[in-house]
């Protein structure tokens, strides 16, 4: 089906991406997975490309537009090659809209042109080695005292953690109040008393540095809180949808990337004599994974042309999120097993897709946390 969702405008900035992609990050991308950590010059090659702050306003260096669509051909570009390292989408899709919905104007005018450029690399600290999607149970602590704040606590699983350059933290300002009683702080590089701890050895993602991040007496100058005291909780509710969305938009397009690659395989493999391909089991495969993926795809596409309106609500993005996601692990276990023992290899696409994807259920709300939050759209 002929999707309808992008104009000209849209496939032109594709484009772009592919052409970014192809120079700056594929030929990279090996060394970048040894490494376990992307190269600085590749965030400065996206910014040099305007492929940073597509949504920020353009006197701040960014992109000027608030069509998520554009920030969707990205997302679905980068799931096409395998490439989530470079993770422009944390970037700009969900740390973005903190600075530029809830920033001061001092604020923009000191981290948004960096944060465009390239030469300031961001994250947000909200997991916690006791903590994860239970806000509630957060013990990183701000106290007041006076002209700026002192930040005692850790996080953990913090994508960008090693390269970052500002990170917003939720931290409790109000002992009392449970989730009421959080603030967002901005956290900068070289502040005395915050360090890093090692870049997690994960099962995928490898050139994605996810790090320990440690707290200890920072002073956080009043500046540096981001929107209202005690009011990070209902900032992180508001931006949810978006985080959730672009999750679930790699997870389509990594699923009809490895797909597309699967049937090539199958066509071209033989077994007892005749291509795979000719097997009733595999063409029922196929079949089976192209009719999700296509179903899957015309919602996805639905709640992106939803959120380019601003009408997409929570649960919607949370349908889109858990589906789409635990399709995508789907997808690639039963792809992978069309390999066959060459699936297993990290020679093969599908061997990285396996592993690279099996995040996507977790980060961002897991499976049971989005059913939760449908369960109670439609109960409660």
């Amino acid at each position: 089906m002929k999707r309808q969702i992008y104009t000209e405008d849209h496939e032109a900035f594709r484009q772009t991406v592919r052409t970014f992609l192809a120079k700056e990050v594929e030929p990279h991308y090996e060394q970048w997975e040894k490494d376990g950590i992307v190269s600085r010059e590749a965030w400065l090659a996206a910014g040099r490309q305007g492929l940073l702050g597509l949504a920020v306003p353009e006197e701040y260096g960014g992109g000027g537009t608030d069509d998520f669509r554009y920030a969707a051909v990205l997302a679905e570009e980068f799931a096409r090659t395998g490439t989530a390292g470079l993770a422009l989408g944390l970037h700009n899709d969900i740390i973005g809209p903190y600075l530029t919905s809830l920033a001061t104007d001092e604020q923009k005018r000191r981290w948004l042109p960096g944060f465009c450029s390239g030469e300031i690399i961001t994250a947000i600290a909200m997991t916690e080695p006791g903590a994860g999607s239970d806000l509630q149970g957060i013990r990183t602590t701000a106290e007041d005292e006076g002209d700026h704040w002192v930040l005692n606590g850790s996080k953990t699983f913090i994508s960008n953690g090693i390269l970052a350059d500002l990170v917003i933290v939720v931290a409790r300002t109000k002992p009392e109040g449970g989730a009421k009683g959080l603030s967002l702080l901005v956290v900068e590089r070289g502040m005395p008393g915050f360090e890093r701890g090692r870049n997690l050895d994960k099962i995928g993602q490898k050139s994605q540095d996810t790090a320990e991040l440690f707290f200890d007496n920072v002073r956080v100058p009043k500046e540096n809180l981001l929107g209202e005291l005690h009011g990070a909780f209902l900032h992180l509710m508001t931006n949810l949808a978006q985080e959730r969305l672009a999750i679930a938009v790699g997870a389509i397009s990594g699923s009809e990337e490895i797909l597309e690659q699967t049937t090539r395989y199958v066509k071209e493999r033989e077994a007892f004599g005749r291509p795979l391909a000719r097997l009733q089991h595999v063409r029922f495969e196929i079949a089976e994974l192209a009719t999700e993926c296509a179903v899957t795809r015309a919602f996805l596409d639905r709640c992106i042309e939803d959120h380019a309106k601003g009408e997409l609500d929570a649960a919607h993005a949370s349908m889109a999120k858990w589906w789409a996601t635990e399709l995508q692990k789907r997808v690639t276990d039963r792809c992978l097993q069309l390999h066959g023992g060459y699936g297993y290899m990290n020679e093969f696409p599908v061997a990285r897709a396996y592993t690279d994807g099996r995040i996507q259920t977790i980060y961002g709300g897991t499976t049971e946390i989005m059913k939760e939050i449908i369960g109670r759209s439609i109960l409660d």
